[in-house]
């Protein structure tokens, strides 16, 4: 899940439900919320959550930089990867129905619409306190909902690298303390002023959304999973491969564009022609993506009722 929340288009709760543990995460959450501190709830809360907090820390920078310098090349993956997860969420909502079908529908329409209205930039966008809350209200969603992918919403909303950022800034300011010496105070307070309004829209979209997605899933699970189904097939529009972000003209007389032009995460994005290597080298990244979510499927067996 900490893998698949660092990658726009695949959602972490879809790993959960391909590995065969998301029936029980979305009731430990729920009884969490109502004050039931059952053991093997707390448990399996504590090793889901744990090891995707390490997986975060520790790959975020990494992440960050490839997405900035080999767009093209984790666009192709990150789309495989979304594409993969369709199988997993199709088995849990079959049979077909008319409400399936309408909710798959309005799915992939919000989802080509936010795709639509969002800024062509390069994932870096306005990291106020504010817009990192609702960053983290997003990832909350992708832990929850199969088909929703939590850094595809921070691309949207122009905070997935400043959150990449200021989670590697965290990183980088404890390394100290490995040696036995004091952490970096100036990295320490750059990272937590992005990881602490993020902590606490991620804690606050928890609980509202486990609670609304158990409802859901019981009193309407064909229009529910239908929705799911759209937005996974939907997050791919925006993973179009071929683009890179170009730097604002030099000689542009706004302060705000000269600015934005030293600061790659802010460039805009421009689509262009692949060649056919490029073109050959994204389908078998594709496929390679495709391959990865379907065997963490096989892992988890058959428990994903």
């Amino acid at each position: 899940m900490g893998l698949a929340n660092l990658v726009p288009g695949i959602s972490g709760g879809t790993m959960l439900l391909a590995t065969g543990v998301y029936p029980r995460f979305v009731a430990a959450i729920a009884e969490l919320t109502t004050l039931r501190f059952r053991r093997h709830s707390l448990l399996l809360l504590g090793v889901v959550a744990g090891t995707a907090a390490l997986v975060i820390l520790l790959l975020a920078g990494a992440t960050r930089t490839l997405v900035m310098e080999q767009r093209w090349i984790m666009y192709s993956l990150f789309v495989g990867l979304t594409l993969g997860g369709v199988p997993i969420v199709w088995r849990l909502a079959r049979p077909a129905t008319t409400a399936l079908w309408a909710g798959a529908l309005a799915g992939l329409v919000a989802m080509a619409a936010m795709t639509g209205i969002a800024p062509q930039q390069g994932g870096g966008g306005d990291s106020s306190s504010a817009m990192l809350f609702v960053g983290g209200l997003a990832g909350a969603a992708a832990m929850i909902l199969p088909g929703v992918s939590g850094g595809y919403l921070l691309l949207l909303l122009g905070q997935y690298l400043p959150i990449l950022a200021g989670i590697d800034a965290l990183k980088r300011g404890l390394e100290p303390l490995a040696s036995g010496e004091a952490p970096d105070a100036v990295l320490l307070r750059a990272g937590l002023a992005v990881a602490i309004p993020v902590g606490i829209g991620v804690g606050a979209g928890v609980v509202g959304v486990s609670n609304a997605v158990r409802f859901a899933l019981v009193r309407f699970p064909k229009p529910t999973l239908g929705v799911l189904l759209g937005l996974l097939v939907g997050a791919v529009i925006g993973l179009w491969p071929f683009q890179h972000a170009v730097p604002p003209a030099q000689d542009n007389p706004h302060p705000q564009a000269l600015a934005a032009a030293t600061d790659p995460e802010d460039w805009p994005l421009e689509r262009f022609r692949p060649s056919p290597a490029q073109a050959g080298g994204a389908l078998v990244l594709i496929g390679l993506g495709f391959a990865m979510t379907a065997a963490i499927a096989r892992v988890g067996g058959d428990d994903r009722s």
